[in-house]
């Protein structure tokens, strides 16, 4: 089971997620945006991915490794939402699995 800290962590990720992207449309919904301001903010939601789990990458972890070699795979063949929640739950089941979900 998750404790408080993650699962906190977790909803204030997805809040924060939304309000970005709900602000990003308010503030350019009448607008006439040029090509390449258009391209910038469709590459902005695959830096956020990438900042969320970059941390994994140095991890000392094996289940960390694994919930991100299926994160990865899975983002090379999905669009940006499911691989955001195979993340979290192969992370977690990984951690549950392997261990180190307690010892943390």
């Amino acid at each position: 089971m998750l404790d408080r800290r993650s699962l906190l962590t977790i909803l204030l990720m997805g809040l924060v997620t939304f309000l970005t992207r709900i602000s990003g449309y308010l503030a350019l919904r009448n607008r006439n945006l040029s090509g390449r301001a258009l391209a910038v903010l469709e590459a902005v939601p695959g830096c956020v991915f990438i900042s969320v789990i970059a941390p994994a990458f140095v991890s000392d972890q094996p289940a960390d490794w694994l919930a991100l070699g299926i994160t990865v795979l899975a983002a090379t063949r999905l669009p940006i939402l499911p691989p955001v929640l195979i993340a979290i739950v192969s992370a977690c089941v990984l951690l549950y699995l392997v261990g180190g979900l307690g010892g943390r």
